[in-house]
């Protein structure tokens, strides 16, 4: 059966505005939040960057069923891997085993403003393959010695254990990633435009890896952006502290006020162009419907912006999941 998620941008709200946005979300009927966890946003000039693992640990405290995840946090460069392993114990206590661990390879705007290089794709690849088995070796209790290329411990071992198994989500937007997920991941986050370029380029080798290492079944969780709003004027507003998630060189980006000013050169049209703009609960439900009927994704995330956000989460909640989970 799928679970139905909510997206909590820190990108946007301040910290405690999400852990009330949480909150809200289970007493809608959420099964799960899926919280972003940035060192910078996408703009400068209306935006936020609260510190996700603290987030989280006020949204354990304020909740009682819904699961909490990252979506998604980075353990190659400025948190070493079994840093991060610590984290996701912690939260996993404070929340009552609610707690699942979404991690991926990252963005230069979440490293390159602490100093650190920000390498291609191989060498983050090649880190997180080290990354996964370090953290996943300290969540199953291991008191661990690691002699790595990129990452080292030295009788490392979680005092405060998780209290049971944190699953671990890695993000993945093609096959090489898709791939890692499934042999070394519990599953995969996957952000989807294209339902089919996702089955083919993620969801198949993500389930062909996982079944050659002989694991069960991978979990995958699908996101997908919309705006909620009734005209051009009114979802631009929307998607004001997110228009730089569509600039040139996002990935490169160190400075949100590049991206800020790169994405407001463009024509609105091109960035609103990239995002799906629904104003009645009939067009959010084809949205979404097919991370549900052609993905068949386990959990659906509604990665949405709106001018009124605690009026979109229980609209989503009384009448949009009844109608995808039917």
């Amino acid at each position: 059966m799928t679970r139905f998620a909510y997206f909590c941008g820190h990108e946007q709200w301040q910290p405690e505005e999400l852990v009330e946005h949480t909150a809200l979300a289970e007493s809608a009927g959420f099964d799960m939040a899926v919280v972003s966890e940035h060192f910078h946003p996408w703009v400068d000039d209306d935006s936020a960057a609260g510190f996700a693992f603290s987030t989280i640990g006020a949204m354990a405290a304020r909740t009682d069923r819904i699961e909490l995840a990252t979506g998604v946090t980075t353990p190659l460069f400025r948190y070493h891997p079994g840093v991060v392993a610590q984290a996701a114990a912690t939260l996993d206590r404070l929340s009552g085993g609610r707690f699942i661990l979404g991690v991926g390879t990252g963005e230069n705007i979440n490293e390159g403003p602490l100093g650190y290089d920000f390498p291609a794709y191989a060498e983050r690849n090649a880190r997180m393959t080290e990354a996964l088995e370090i953290m996943r070796r300290l969540l199953d209790g291991e008191k661990l010695d690691y002699d790595g290329h990129h990452y080292r411990a030295d009788r490392a071992k979680l005092y405060s254990p998780p209290l049971g198994r944190v699953p671990i989500l890695m993000a993945a937007g093609g096959p090489k990633s898709a791939t890692l997920a499934g042999e070394k991941a519990d599953g995969v986050i996957a952000s989807v435009k294209d339902p089919s370029g996702t089955i083919a380029k993620v969801i198949e080798p993500l389930q062909e890896a996982a079944e050659k290492a002989g694991k069960p079944s991978p979990t995958v969780l699908a996101t997908r952006w919309a705006i909620f709003a009734e005209n051009e004027d009114e979802a631009w507003e929307a998607l004001h502290s997110w228009r730089g998630l569509r600039a040139p060189g996002r990935l490169e980006a160190v400075d949100p006020k590049e991206l800020r000013e790169k994405a407001d050169q463009l024509p609105r049209q091109e960035v609103l162009g990239r995002y799906s703009i629904v104003s009645t609960v009939d067009q959010i439900v084809e949205v979404y419907r097919p991370l549900v009927a052609e993905l068949g994704a386990d959990v659906v995330t509604f990665q949405m912006a709106s001018l009124d956000q605690r009026a979109l989460i229980e609209l989503l909640g009384s009448e949009v999941v009844p109608k995808l989970a039917a």
